[in-house]
């Protein structure tokens, strides 16, 4: 009888592929090697096991005597028994092991068994650290392999991670001549999260080099990690020297929360001195979390703001805090500061509401001034309303003043819902 497929994935975090990354063979001899008359680095042919291990004289890497393997076959089933263990810490060793006795010519053979069986999308953390290790013994044949056999771009994007972190220029220039189209460059994204953790300022300069775009969404949540963890100083004066607009809202977004877990008053400040759309969008998420800390504190904050984006975006966090909390108290204080509230405002109020008193914030729904944003904030609150307590649901509407397309479709809707009950 076979082995389930049905495995717990393997719990390698950050520091678990760090320190298999440290253990893997060095760049082989022929990729260190200078660049040709063209200005490119040589690409070598695929490397024998033999050229590799050759290359990483002086390597911690050997074959554990404790891992023999006669053939594929008997590989693939220790494989399987590995990803089956039950105990998290003896699982991870065992799989450090595993990965470390593999020969340079058995990772693509490890690979193809583990994608195969399906092994992949249930351990993806114990997948991308065999594609780490393969990228530190033959990036090319690792690329290769990834290029022909995988769809997302999350194999390319791991090995280029693990090269750029040993051999800067040799990925960077795999990811620009493996590129095509004018449009960002989604292997770069690898490329800058490797950089991220050994050069943060060429994994910046990349990623300000390419163009608005997903990818350089994802470029940004890459290296914002890594600033983090310098302290919230080195994180803000970071941000601060993006040239970048757009880009530097998207890191000062990116950051607020985190910063605000931490001083939520001096992130609220820190807003306010950098205003711009970041500080906008981020405000509400700052007040929020300062609320649900100290909400006199959030509260008096607010009342110190001129009037504004900033303001109405403070208001916003507060009230979303106070409503998840006390759905009237929270409609007391909007009301006394109307003039700071916006559509975005009062729905959101809304929907925060919702689970504690539907009523109370389906009656702000009406002051949304957008006639399309507010016809649909009713269906969908009303709807949800109607199939989690019909009764008191349907109550509320006969009395409510709605629109008239509006009032249509709840019909209806109480139609469809009654006839169920019947």
């Amino acid at each position: 009888m076979k082995p389930s497929l049905m495995l717990p994935a393997v719990a390698i975090g950050a520091a678990t592929i760090a320190f298999i990354v440290g253990r893997m063979t060095a760049p082989s001899a022929s990729n260190a090697a200078g660049s040709g008359s063209d200005g490119i680095p040589p690409r070598p042919d695929r490397p024998t096991a033999a050229a590799v291990q050759e290359s990483a004289k002086g390597s911690t890497r050997s074959r554990p005597e404790a891992l023999p393997r006669v053939d594929r076959e008997s590989a693939a089933e220790e494989m399987v028994r590995i990803l089956n263990g039950s105990d998290p810490l003896s699982r991870t060793q065992a799989w450090l092991d595993f990965v470390n006795s593999l020969g340079a010519d058995e990772f693509e053979a490890v690979i193809a068994d583990m994608r195969a069986k399906g092994l992949q999308t249930a351990n993806m953390e114990a997948y991308a650290l065999v594609l780490t290790a393969w990228a530190k013994v033959d990036p090319y044949a690792a690329l290769d392999y990834a290029k022909e056999n995988t769809g997302s771009p999350f194999a390319r994007n791991t090995i280029l991670a693990a090269w750029a972190q040993t051999d800067a220029e040799g990925a960077i220039l795999w990811a620009k001549t493996n590129h095509d189209g004018d449009g960002a460059n989604p292997w770069m994204v690898g490329v800058i999260k490797g950089l991220a953790t050994t050069d943060p300022t060429r994994a910046t300069q990349l990623m300000s080099e390419m163009p608005y775009s997903e990818e350089r969404g994802r470029a940004l949540a890459a290296i914002m990690p890594q600033m983090m963890a310098q302290g919230p100083d080195a994180a803000k004066a970071w941000i601060a020297g993006i040239t970048d607009e757009q880009l530097r809202d998207g890191a000062v977004r990116r950051a607020a929360e985190d910063l605000a877990r931490l001083d939520p008053a001096g992130t609220a400040d820190w807003l306010v001195a950098n205003p711009g759309n970041g500080a906008m969008r981020s405000m509400d998420d700052v007040i929020s979390i300062w609320a649900r800390e100290d909400e006199a504190a959030a509260q008096s904050y607010f009342q110190s703001l001129p009037s504004g984006d900033l303001r109405t975006s403070a208001l916003r966090g507060l009230t979303n805090q106070m409503a998840l909390e006390d759905p009237a108290a929270a409609a007391s204080f909007l009301d006394r500061h109307a003039a700071d509230a916006d559509d975005n405002v009062y729905r959101q109020f809304a929907w925060h509401s919702f689970s504690q008193d539907p009523a109370v914030g389906a009656d702000y729904i009406a002051m949304i001034q957008d006639p399309n944003d507010r016809d649909r904030t009713y269906r969908r609150m009303l709807d949800g309303w109607l199939r989690r307590d019909y009764d008191a649901a349907s109550n509320w509407i006969s009395g409510a003043q709605l629109p008239e397309k509006v009032d249509g479709y709840l019909q209806r809707r109480m139609t469809e819902l009654g006839q169920r009950e019947n």
